[in-house]
């Protein structure tokens, strides 16, 4: 057996995968980043290795991807998190055509060809107002955690209109909002909205081609999943539980197995017969 690690360096959270013969997950860790960004991706790997039952020496392979992938100085090799997404939603949904990843702190749409290769894609990564800061900002704000963001979005009567282009415009639409009475469940469901909006923007950048499919931490929360069914008229892939947060993770991994596997190849057609 053959094990590959996968790590996601991200500005919010670090993510961990191992991945088994290039096919099976056996096991994915996660914990927030910080500022030691090489010492939060040597925790995930050991807390994943942990989980697996499994030895550093039990690895054979370790690929970076994400934000701080430059700076983890104990990986095999790093790789851009536009081609670790694209593989580890392929891996998920073979079918994808067209990604949508929104992270903490950049949104990111990518358009794939059969078999999970990248032809295209676009950033947001100019205005904290078209990522997840947002959302979470929003709510600390109002007085809530991160972790209530998605409770909250739910029990939403109806969502409180948040038009502004700009991180600052949009703060101070929310501050007027709460002024003038309205519930903080509908002003944050009005972000979401908002975010949304933003992000079907930069999915048609790329070209709206099916199969769609979300990834990326604000994904967690169900009612952004629902708002972009809804805003692009079509079902859309969203990966189960906590595995959403973990596809670029699990990508990385995947191109560290292909890229072993290649590595020994050659071996093998150097070596003298």
């Amino acid at each position: 057996m053959t094990y590959v690690t996968g790590i996601d360096v991200g500005s919010t959270y670090t993510k961990a995968v191992i991945l088994r013969d290039g096919k099976e997950i056996v096991s994915r860790a996660m914990l927030s980043t910080g500022f030691r960004l090489e010492e939060a991706a040597r925790k995930a790997y050991h807390s994943a290795l942990d989980l697996a039952g499994l030895q550093e020496a039990d690895c054979s392979y370790l690929v970076t991807t994400g934000f701080g992938r430059h700076l983890v100085t104990f990986r095999d090799i790093n790789v851009t998190d536009i081609n670790a997404s694209a593989r580890g939603a392929n891996f998920l949904f073979p079918n994808t055509r067209t990604i949508l990843d929104v992270g903490g702190q950049t949104m990111k749409a990518i358009q794939l060809v059969e078999g999970g290769k990248v032809k295209s894609f676009r950033l947001n990564d100019k205005c904290a107002a078209g990522t997840g800061a947002f959302l979470e900002k929003t709510a600390r704000y109002m007085g809530y955690k991160t972790e209530e963001i998605g409770t909250l979005a739910a029990v939403s009567k109806q969502a409180v209109p948040i038009s502004g282009v700009c991180a600052v415009f949009a703060e101070s639409e929310v501050i007027n909002h709460l002024s003038q009475g309205s519930s903080p469940s509908d002003i944050m469901y009005g972000a979401i909205v908002s975010l949304v909006a933003r992000s079907t923007q930069l999915i048609k950048r790329v070209g709206l081609t099916p199969e769609f499919t979300l990834i990326g931490g604000i994904l967690r929360y169900e009612s952004m999943g629902r708002v972009v069914r809804e805003q692009l008229k079509t079902d859309v892939n969203v990966a189960e539980g906590d595995m959403v947060q973990f596809v670029t993770a699990l990508g990385a991994a995947i191109l560290g197995f292909r890229r072993m596997e290649k590595l020994e190849k050659e071996v093998v057609k150097a070596t003298p017969s």
